[in-house]
């Protein structure tokens, strides 16, 4: 069997908030954020890895993590058989040019002050190629594969629609030809209809080029349609992994469970078996004892409360972290 692409081990990204000024002098009461905490995974190439969970959970600072944007606190990543840790100056910049990311945000994420051509152009300057001729094919090249039109490279940002904007950021990904692409939560600042243009072009694209993403996303219904596999992460944590259509069909997590019962049905209006969580995600600044989900879960018992479940393999690709199937 072949290596993963991607491959990621107990990786941990804290963000020291503070602990008031006194705190900076005697080194006592910091204070961290528990973004990312011990997530393992792995990625095969070509398929798309979906990443689903509530606002706040950790979902894009694992995204941007694993893309060395931020650097993690300790684990690996470790991609195409290198880990990133052992990267730095020419060695990362060589290995970005294979790792990109698509951005949640069409207006934020591109400057207003640039042309299409300048916005997608840059990472082909940042990475040396300063042939101006070859550099406006590879422009027009990666405009045209997303649905723009060469006609389109004097334009600025904003006399685009939020649909087209996505498409620049896009074509800025791909421009210089990854192998991976994050693409955190490229559809949620979009209308409906235009997310489903979004989705069919990124699909295309993964067909045509052999792409592998990481799709991240707090819609299950758009998970459920692009996605080989999905991750389920609650609070800094996978709290259940495996293939699609066993999540959605099967899922095993009290968590899964209830954000799956929460999607709309056409043919289930009244949605009787919908689970209502009670209360709010918990703090990563202050999380619970135990199994973090506790606070919220149904099926709580007592040793969630004090114990931290551990991995358990339901089958070869099925993993799930919760007492309800681990050893007693």
């Amino acid at each position: 069997m072949s290596a993963p692409l991607l491959e990621v081990r107990d990786l941990i990204k804290h963000y020291d908030a503070g602990g008031g000024w006194l705190s900076r002098f005697i080194g006592r009461n910091r204070r961290m954020v528990q973004a990312v905490n011990g997530v393992s995974l792995s990625v095969s190439a070509g398929e798309t890895l979906g990443l689903i969970g509530e606002s706040g959970c950790g979902k894009t600072t694992l995204g941007r993590t694993l893309l060395r944007l931020h650097e993690p606190t300790s684990g690996s990543v470790i991609f195409e058989g290198v880990d990133l840790a052992n990267l730095s100056g020419d060695g990362l910049k060589a290995m970005r040019q294979r790792m990109q990311i698509i951005f949640q945000d069409p207006y934020a994420s591109l400057n207003p002050r640039k042309t299409v051509e300048a916005i997608v152009g840059m990472p082909l300057r940042l990475h040396g190629l300063t042939n101006a001729a070859e550099l406006r094919r590879r422009v027009v090249e990666a405009v045209e594969a997303v649905g723009l039109r060469a006609s389109h490279l004097s334009r600025f940002p904003h006399q685009f629609s939020g649909g087209q904007r996505q498409r620049i950021g896009i074509a800025r990904a791909l421009v210089l030809g990854p192998t991976l692409v994050v693409c955190d939560e490229p559809v949620s600042a979009l209308d409906v209809s235009i997310q489903a243009q979004i989705i069919k072009l990124l699909e295309d694209l993964r067909s045509e080029r052999g792409l592998t993403y990481i799709f991240i996303s707090h819609d299950i219904s758009v998970i459920g349609y692009v996605s080989n596999r999905v991750a389920v992460m609650y609070l800094g944590q996978i709290v259940e992994l495996g293939p699609v259509r066993e999540i959605l069909d099967r899922p095993k997590h009290p968590y899964t469970v209830a954000l799956i019962s929460a999607v709309p049905r056409v043919d289930r209006p009244g949605r009787p078996g919908r689970i209502r969580l009670s209360g709010d995600l918990p703090s990563p600044l202050d999380p619970p004892p135990g199994c973090t989900f506790h606070t919220r879960c149904p099926r709580a018992m007592d040793i969630c409360r004090s114990v931290v479940p551990k991995e358990t393999r339901l089958a070869p690709d099925h993993i799930v972290r919760c007492h309800l199937y681990g050893e007693p």
